[in-house]
């Protein structure tokens, strides 16, 4: 027997979110009935983390430990549920190629053209899919959505679009794609909730995470990304290198002889703050050890630097600014970077509240700024679960 309730699956290959939404109603609650991820997939110490509550310590298969994660998910889900099954199954997918944008309905076919696009988002692209097949063997009858991260983006103008590349790339996709899109479609919908019309003009969301974009906006619809053709591009990340003269590339392969894989390695793995710092991917870790070390000094300068060139150049193709939201784990929870940032950004007549950033508060501007500066939390899941509950019509 089927709930009125949709399970949201966001797989990574370390680990996996999920959470359960009430969709017996058309307007569906924002806060999940039921969250947690289990992390650590693959390392020595995997946790089951259920949201407010201690992680608890579990054991995974060693030859398949994201599938053990997966069915014990599975497991927790249906006690949850008391033995009723969701109504529903989203994935949030990170890269919907050329022909993917809307929520789609999961089939074979479905699964076989979006494992053409791992190569495009290596890190991220497999593990739902992987989900959505173990899910289709095991409970056929269950309606599995997909939801992508690349479709938010699609309003951008085609200059955006580009690459100065022979048209003939273009015309096989190899085009700016954009991600993070799931968490800037959320923006869409809180930021006019909490600041009226305002949200409607010129405003660049910062997503700062482990991974880590900025999306310039206006009338709440992209008109540019700092992302590009894969998750690689734009910003500084926890592990990545962000944007890279493509020579440079060439240069590793040619002279140094790296291979293929070697390069890959380190340009999605041991770049970033970890590359540079030498020490953590995390700011958390580095911020209180830069004062006697100055390899971690530079790369959160580098962190910072490449966060204000972005804004400036996004900026300028907005036509000015009005608004600067910060957003994901780091955009929401350090305000210490966030002080950096718009210390930086000081030309454009941002002046930060010192006492409403420490909070974290919605709106961390003095009164005197110029631009309205803003904190707000993102709710990927809930816009996976809503595109599901619309394209099923799962409240009847």
């Amino acid at each position: 027997m089927a709930s009125n309730v949709i399970l949201v699956l966001n797989c990574g290959s370390s680990s996996i979110k999920f959470a359960l939404f009430d969709a017996a109603h058309q307007s569906m609650p924002r806060a999940p009935l039921w969250s947690g991820k289990v992390q650590g997939i693959g390392g020595p110490t995997p946790s089951f983390d259920l949201a407010g509550q201690p992680p608890q310590p579990i054991t995974l298969d060693a030859e398949h430990p994201n599938t053990a994660a997966l069915a014990l998910i599975r497991e927790r889900v249906l006690a949850q549920l008391q033995g009723q099954r969701p109504a529903a199954v989203a994935h949030r997918v990170v890269h919907g190629g050329q022909h993917y944008f809307a929520p789609t309905r999961v089939t074979q076919q479905v699964i076989d053209e979006l494992r053409s696009y791992i190569p495009l988002a290596p890190l991220h692209q497999p593990f739902p899919l992987k989900a959505m097949s173990l899910l289709q063997a095991q409970h056929p009858d269950l309606p599995q959505v997909a939801v992508f991260d690349t479709a938010f983006h699609r309003t951008a103008d085609p200059v955006e679009q580009m690459f100065a590349l022979p048209w003939s790339a273009w015309e096989r996709g190899v085009r700016r794609y954009g991600f993070h899109g799931l968490s800037y479609e959320y923006m869409s919908h809180a930021l006019p909730e909490r600041h009226g019309d305002a949200a409607r003009g010129r405003t660049i969301v910062a997503h700062l995470g482990s991974g880590a974009s900025l999306c310039a906006m206006q009338d709440l619809k992209s008109r540019a990304t700092t992302m590009g053709f894969s998750a690689l591009d734009g910003l500084m990340m926890g592990t990545r290198c962000g944007a890279l003269d493509p020579g440079a590339v060439i240069y590793l392969m040619e002279i140094e002889k790296l291979s293929l894989a070697e390069v890959g390695r380190m340009l999605y793995h041991d770049s970033g703050l970890l590359g540079v710092s030498g020490v953590s991917p995390d700011p958390r870790v580095l911020l209180p050890l830069e004062a006697g070390n100055e390899r971690v000094r530079t790369a959160l300068a580098l962190y910072v630097r490449r966060i204000v060139r972005e804004i400036g150049a996004l900026t300028a193709v907005l036509g000015g600014l009005d608004m600067l939201v910060f957003t994901a784990g780091i955009g929401e929870n350090n305000a210490e970077l966030r002080r950096r940032v718009c210390e930086q950004l000081g030309w454009l007549g941002i002046q930060l509240d010192a006492e409403a950033n420490a909070r974290h508060d919605a709106v961390i501007s003095s009164t005197g700024s110029q631009i309205l500066v803003g904190v707000e939390a993102t709710n990927e899941e809930w816009v996976a679960a809503s595109a599901a509950q619309q394209l099923l019509a799962v409240n009847g």
